[in-house]
């Protein structure tokens, strides 16, 4: 089933953040039905900086086609601003959908971008934006390839001017519209009103930002189709790392942490290492002898 497929029916999607091939592989295991590649939590990792625009798409277009390498769970990608104008809207989407997404995710703000929590962004025009949308929709090769368009007006602009960029960007043709950081239940209700019917609505839960946290089952029974957890790994792992290092270099040694870490062989069953040595071995049948000619091996 495609994730398009997926919107029209049953409870909400519930996306939570990756960023990279373990992370994905692990949120697939736990069962989710679609994953988010975050943008900042590719800055966070990656760089070890804030999201403030300085990912390109190149780089993510590499996590893209590594995560879909390891599963094939839909992925939600985040292309910022699309790094550009329409035209290069139109290579980050031809991009990103080569490399595997199911859903792309662009932005209304201006060049260097920030976190949709952060303050002081900037936006382009709505009809500027439209424009992007609409690029990015020709761009594409398959019409399961969702437009998700996210517009930051809340906090630049206003509630009420950033339901009329939404509105715009579902004319020009976005599958799915993310309002960001509304800043209380009422304007997520709100949203619902005058929106679920005009397209499926995306809601992100941020640790800290400016919108209430609310369980995703919460957010589906007020009618919202997908609900991520963008950054929620990076916190949670950042916060694990911060302790283990503390531990080792306070101990020297990992002994007081090693209830909280797998162990050698514990995390190699996990990545699938003992798998992917007997999917090997099974090449080992053939082999090249000093000579160059190819001998299959006695079973």
């Amino acid at each position: 089933m495609t994730l398009k497929q997926r919107l029209d029916i049953g409870a909400a999607v519930v996306a939570p953040g990756v960023y990279d091939a373990l992370t994905a592989s692990l949120a697939a295991a736990a069962g989710f039905e679609a994953l988010y590649l975050s943008g900042a939590a590719i800055a966070y990792t990656r760089l070890g900086r804030p999201d403030i625009g300085l990912v390109g798409m190149p780089e993510v277009a590499e996590v893209i086609a590594l995560v879909r390498d390891r599963v094939p769970t839909p992925l939600i990608v985040d292309a910022d601003n699309g790094y550009g104008n329409a035209l290069n809207v139109q290579r980050t989407v031809r991009s990103f959908e080569r490399a595997g997404a199911a859903a792309i995710q662009l932005e209304d703000q201006a060049f260097p971008k920030r976190c949709g929590h952060l303050r002081d962004k900037t936006l382009i025009s709505a009809a500027e934006m439209a424009g992007k949308v609409k690029a990015a929709v020709d761009a594409r090769s398959s019409a399961d390839t969702l437009i998700v368009a996210r517009t930051d007006a809340v906090a630049v602009e206003g509630f009420e001017r950033a339901v009329e960029r939404a509105r715009l960007y579902a004319e020009a043709g976005a599958d799915v519209l993310f309002v960001e950081a509304p800043r209380s239940r009422d304007q997520l209700e709100r949203l619902v009103g005058v929106l679920g019917g005009v397209r499926p609505l995306l809601a992100n839960m941020v640790e800290g930002g400016d919108t209430p946290l609310m369980p995703a089952a919460e957010l589906g029974a007020l009618g919202f189709r997908i609900v991520i957890f963008p950054g929620g790994i990076v916190r949670a792992i950042a916060r694990t790392a911060q302790a283990y290092y503390g531990s080792l270099a306070a101990a020297g040694s990992n002994a007081p942490f090693r209830d909280r870490m797998f162990d050698f062989g514990e995390l190699n069953a996990l990545i699938g290492t003992p798998e992917m040595l007997a999917l090997g071995a099974g090449y080992d049948r053939f082999r090249r002898d000093p000579s160059g000619t190819t001998e299959e091996t006695a079973a």
